[in-house]
């Protein structure tokens, strides 16, 4: 796959298309993505008001049938390798072997809906234990099912109205601990997870220090240049390997990144979120669905959603999800 290290692509294309107001996001120009598919794989799961082990086989039974519907889109290695292992209906068929390449995006970018069916408080433990399971269903390694932790936490923080400035800072503090307790509590790979569990930690601590957020209070510390080309340069180092939010714990990172840049300014959300040279659809999605629980589609051009592919899924399962919650 080749990897683009440069938002100037993609800033000069949508140029080009006339802006955000002028993309009419539908098919067959503007499919969704393997990110959308997914979640729409997680959602309607977890849609059913099914617990435990029922749950568990029933997403993975969404995620085998999401990879049939891939013509066009690009989903990644771990999480083709990790799907082509499930075996829904199977005693364990959720589990997969440990991967140590477990580390990328794939989990993250689909578990935002956790945070919806579990979105209070209280009910922590829940929204945890089900990221991390099936998160580690294509991502095994901590690096790869805590980004989907990062993801659902995130969204139940935008639903209560937690400010942004905090959620680093309770992801690190208050989900990592319970999500290092389910492993333990399960038996599964414990000792190939504890042995690969630091470097997410770190790098979060890392990354809240950076901007001042070690505390949780803010307020934010941002370069003194902080465009599309620092962005980029700085989005790189918050990685891997150079390519930015393709891991677990740097997707959802920018995501929270262009969060705090942004507001509720949907045109700077999507350049700081979803036009940058690396994993930018990743990024986006997680972005955005934050955005969305704290904006609705104020500012947002109708051309960008009204014809969505999946939308009336998408839009359907969203209201089973908030009666569940509620």
């Amino acid at each position: 796959m080749l990897v683009n290290l440069s938002s100037q692509p993609f800033i000069q294309e949508l140029q080009e298309l006339g802006g955000l107001e002028n993309i009419y996001a539908e098919l067959p120009e503007w499919p969704v993505s393997d990110d959308t598919v997914l979640h729409l794989a997680t959602a309607e799961a977890l849609a059913t008001g099914k617990e435990g082990e029922e749950l568990l086989h029933d997403v993975a039974f969404g995620y085998v049938e999401g990879m049939k519907d891939m013509e066009g889109r690009k989903p990644g290695p771990s999480s083709i390798l990790g799907i082509s292992q499930l075996q829904p209906g199977i005693e364990g068929g959720y589990r997969i072997l440990y991967n140590p390449e477990g580390t990328g995006c794939g989990a993250a970018m689909r578990s935002m809906c956790i945070g919806l069916r579990y979105p209070r408080p209280e009910q922590l433990s829940s929204l945890v234990r089900v990221a991390v399971e099936t998160g580690r269903m294509t991502h095994p390694h901590p690096t790869g099912f805590l980004g989907a932790v990062a993801s659902a936490l995130f969204v139940a923080y935008a639903v209560q109205r937690r400010p942004i400035v905090t959620w680093g800072l309770g992801l690190l503090e208050e989900a990592c601990p319970i999500a290092k307790t389910c492993v333990q509590s399960t038996g599964y790979a414990v000792t190939e997870t504890q042995r690969d569990w630091d470097y997410f930690i770190e790098k979060w601590k890392w990354y809240l220090d950076l901007r001042g957020l070690s505390s949780g209070i803010g307020p934010v510390n941002w370069p003194d240049r902080y465009g599309p080309a620092e962005r980029d340069e700085a989005y790189k180092s918050f990685s891997l390997s150079g390519w930015a939010g393709r891991s677990g714990h740097d997707a959802p990172m920018i995501a929270l990144d262009a969060l705090l840049g942004a507001g509720s300014n949907w045109k700077e959300l999507m350049s700081r979120a979803g036009l940058h040279g690396g994993d930018s659809d990743s990024t986006a999605v997680i972005a955005c669905c934050c955005w969305g629980l704290l904006y609705g589609t104020e500012g947002v051009p109708e051309c960008n959603y009204k014809n969505l592919e999946y939308r009336g899924r998408l839009e359907s399962t969203a209201e089973k999800l908030y009666a569940l919650s509620h």
